[in-house]
């Protein structure tokens, strides 16, 4: 029954991740025809079919390149060296036992503790610890962090929440290229044009999106976030039979991290915990409160 209940939960998902997808990728789509309207209003022909174009390249790369981006953002580098002998060996036989292939490990040099997982599926994934992380948990807390993770890949969150990371980054982008381009001489090339309404419309609802994207991208990594997170949680103490473990290791990272690692806010959903505080967290936090997640672990 126990099963059945997280295969149920990662169904719904993978649905609901479907559809956060295809609301990041339209938002995005007029985003970036309203630049093309802006940017060559003489050719209004092709702003339909160069907008698709250029959202189906970057998708397709987002799906296939999104992990180095997301890496290269942090700053992730290779954990190679005796030094993270021991890591590796965590990762690896907690991936066994998730029965999935051990992703590539990375090490972020920061002293603030978190962690995340990223890639296409659980043949082409990656895992990224931070040095603080290492440093400061024990072995049993530092699995309970490496599970949880694992269990992103295991659960295939990874591909949608590396191609939110990587739409929601472009559209913040293209958010400030159209805003730069409307107030500094779109406005009086758009006057000038033959158009018709519709691409008025569309110029104006590019604007309102531009406006108002941080919020709106914020909200989608909200609700990409917070069920993935409670039941990686769940899935980690499955894996490593002892949900102390995890339940510790958040405890020291409520106490010790100051929420200040230098991070873009696209990719933050993606970390083991919230690795940045900024004034929208207290609507739009992208995970769930640490101590409703301690709460959950020592129950069971």
């Amino acid at each position: 029954m126990e099963h059945r209940s997280f295969r149920d939960e990662m169904a719904r998902n993978r649905r609901s991740s479907l559809l956060l997808v295809i609301f990041v990728s339209v938002i995005l789509f007029l985003l970036v025809y309203a630049l093309v309207l802006l940017m060559t209003p003489d050719y209004l022909f092709i702003a339909m079919p160069l907008s698709m174009f250029l959202i189906v390249l970057y998708a397709w790369g987002s799906y296939r390149y999104g992990d180095g981006v997301v890496l290269s953002s942090t700053n992730a580098r290779p954990a190679e060296g005796r030094e993270y002998q021991y890591l590796r060996d965590t990762v690896e036989g907690l991936s066994v036992a998730a029965g999935i292939p051990p992703p590539k490990i990375y090490v972020i040099d920061t002293d603030e503790m978190n962690a995340f997982a990223t890639g296409r599926d659980p043949e082409h994934a990656s895992l990224a610890v931070t040095a603080g992380l290492m440093r400061e948990l024990n072995r049993q807390e530092l699995e309970g962090v490496v599970g949880h993770e694992i269990s992103h890949i295991r659960n295939r969150d990874i591909l949608f929440t590396t191609l939110v990371a990587v739409l929601v980054g472009l559209a913040a982008i293209v958010s400030y290229v159209i805003l730069r381009t409307f107030w500094f001489g779109g406005g009086r090339r758009r006057e000038e044009r033959r158009g018709g309404g519709i691409e008025l419309i569309i110029l104006l609802i590019g604007l309102v999106l531009a406006i108002i994207a941080p919020i709106v991208t914020r909200l989608v990594q909200f609700a990409t976030s917070r069920r993935r997170e409670f039941l990686a949680d769940a899935s980690s103490a499955e894996l490593t039979r002892y949900p102390e473990g995890l339940a510790s290791a958040l405890e020291k990272i409520m106490k010790g991290n100051q929420g200040k690692m230098d991070v873009s806010e696209a990719v933050s959903h993606l970390f083991f915990v919230d690795p940045k505080r900024s004034p929208l967290d207290a609507l739009f936090d992208t995970h769930p409160p640490i101590q409703e997640r301690i709460k959950r672990l020592r129950a069971m």
